[in-house]
């Protein structure tokens, strides 16, 4: 029996600043270590913006996670790349072959017009890895892959929601997935990820990185039912065939254990017994 096609890829990166580069370009010179120069950076933001997130054009992926979804919708493998090692070089080219190996499924994020695919195009250039697939000119322009509008190349589910940023979609990836019962952010949250990583704890950016891919499968999941291309109850039966998965891989992966210590049920209106007010 032939396997089963890969037609989309819910994907999340999730990344650190570049201490080196860093001192490099902002302290020419100067006797300042990588770390240093990422603490001066952070302070600096945080009193301008109230936010010490760090552009991405100064960080490197060090967590990338892909779900591999079939035509059904169905999960059909979750898989954090180049692990154990989590070499940036390394996950950043096996991320775009592994696009092309799969003949280019529509990638699917929360957001990822703005930070995960800008992340992945300029860590390509950084490592010298060709994508022409993606950088393509052929064709029309609005069906070229990298162009914004192009849902067949790319679902940015925060696009989705918001109609291409019409509206702010305040709360995020947390809240759509918390509004679907399903655990969102738990004990790490993208702005721990810098300080998690200076401390060593690099697998559990991993966990983390692989949590955020299964909220946005759950919200892609959802949004199929918003466009009218599945019903409510084949939503719920996929939700249902995800979860006995997470079950059967839980002992081998600890990200599914929290994930599913932490799991809600969508409270499905339409099942109550009483009516509401």
């Amino acid at each position: 029996m032939a396997s089963p096609t890969v037609r989309y890829l819910v994907f999340d990166v999730e990344s650190v600043a570049d201490g080196q580069l860093l001192a490099q370009l902002r302290h020419p010179g100067q006797s300042i270590t990588p770390e240093e120069a990422i603490t001066q950076y952070r302070a600096e933001l945080m009193e301008k913006y109230e936010s010490d997130f760090i552009p991405y054009t100064y960080q490197i992926p060090i967590a990338i996670a892909a779900a591999k979804v079939g035509e059904d919708f169905s999960l059909l493998d979750l898989v954090a790349l180049d692990e154990p090692l989590y070499r940036p070089h390394v996950m950043v080219e096996n991320f775009w072959r592994g696009w092309e190996a799969y003949r280019r499924p529509t990638l699917v994020s929360f957001n990822g017009h703005y930070f995960d695919l800008p992340l992945l195009e300029l860590a390509a250039f950084r490592y010298g890895i060709s994508i022409p697939g993606w950088f393509t000119g052929a064709g029309r322009t609005f069906e070229q892959p990298r162009n914004r509008y192009n849902i067949q190349a790319h679902i940015d589910l925060c696009d989705l929601l918001t109609n291409f940023g019409a509206t702010r979609f305040t709360g995020g990836l947390n809240l759509a997935a918390n509004l679907l019962g399903k655990p969102g952010k738990m004990d790490i949250q993208g702005c721990m990820v810098q300080d998690l990583y200076q401390a060593g704890r690099l697998p559990e950016i991993q966990d983390y990185c692989r949590c955020d891919v299964l909220d946005t499968y759950f919200v892609f999941l959802r949004s199929r039912v918003l466009l009218g291309q599945l019903s409510l109850d084949e939503e719920q039966q996929l939700v249902l065939q995800t979860k006995q998965w997470l079950q059967s891989q839980a002992d081998r992966v600890a990200a599914y254990r929290l994930y599913l210590d932490h799991w809600g049920d969508w409270p499905n209106p339409w099942q109550t017994a009483e009516p509401g007010p």
